[in-house]
């Protein structure tokens, strides 16, 4: 018997269990399987679902009853001006990362005002996974250069496939561990959302983490090892007033500053993510 879209989202009610968002869940992932908006599916609340759209919708809502990330499922999401394409080789983007754009495209408008026009700068963002920030800084200004860099073939796949999707020219990818894959020369800034999560941590057990690449999560020393790793490679790829920041978790702060200090850091500054808590700590290197 064929099913309406109206009576097609009444299946999302599987979701109420495991999802706060449920109604919104079973919007996105019907759309998808229509290939079609959300706004569509309520202009045509009658319309009937072929064969194959039902069967498609029905898959989805299993895994998304499983507990998979809906972005896994979409292969795609939001972040910053863009979308990207993700899937299990990657982190998936998120809004508190907004932060860290946010922060350096700011300093780095900054150094172009302390030479009073707009020079080339070299930028690198260290553990790229989809290229979410890397693509965002790059998008920023095209006379930046940005270096993203990341140990994983697939992840960096991915990150270059973004790249091609969005038209950005100004990026060049690299398959090494943080600062391994920098060249000689010195840089302006660079940036990096690192694994932070300590190997235990009950958050690893929440559905969306239990699917995304513990490479890209879990950190030993309390998550605090690549944060203490890159601090200590990065200064030696940093020009005189450049900047280094770093995503971190929330209870990371004065560890991380410390770090940033005693590796002769200057102007060390924490700045909280949207819901208060901190998040981002950035020090500038005085060379």
């Amino acid at each position: 018997m064929a099913e309406t879209i109206e009576q097609a989202l009444v299946r999302a009610q599987t979701l109420r269990s495991g999802s706060d968002s449920w109604q919104l869940d079973g919007e996105l992932l019907l759309a998808h399987a229509l290939e079609k908006t959300r706004e569509y599916l309520h202009t045509w609340p009658a319309r009937e679902l072929e064969a194959e759209q039902l069967l498609a919708y029905q898959e989805s809502l299993h895994r998304r009853q499983q507990g998979e990330p809906i972005a896994y499922i979409l292969g795609k999401k939001e972040f910053w001006d863009f979308e990207l394409a993700v899937n299990s080789r990657v982190l998936i983007p998120r809004p508190e990362t907004e932060l860290l754009v946010a922060t350096a495209l700011e300093l780095l408008a900054g150094l172009n005002a302390a030479v009073g026009y707009a020079c080339a700068l070299n930028i690198v963002d260290l553990g790229t996974g989809s290229g979410a920030i890397a693509l965002a800084l790059a998008r920023g200004n095209k006379d930046w250069l940005v270096t993203a860099v990341d140990i994983s073939e697939p992840a960096l796949a991915i990150a270059a496939a973004n790249a091609k999707s969005l038209a950005v020219g100004n990026i060049e990818f690299r398959q090494a561990s943080w600062c391994d894959g920098l060249d000689a020369i010195e840089y302006d800034m660079i940036v990096a959302n690192p694994p932070y999560v300590a190997a235990g941590d009950s958050h690893l057990q929440q559905a969306d983490l239990k699917f995304e690449p513990s490479i890209a999560l879990v950190a030993d020393e309390d998550g605090l090892t690549e944060l203490r790793k890159i601090v200590s490679q990065s200064k030696n790829f940093l020009k005189k007033d450049a900047w280094l920041l770093l995503e971190h978790g929330f209870n990371q702060k004065r560890d991380v500053s410390r770090f940033l200090q005693d590796a002769g850091f200057v102007n060390v500054e924490c700045k909280q993510d949207f819901a208060g808590l901190d998040r981002l700590t950035s020090g500038q290197w005085p060379g």
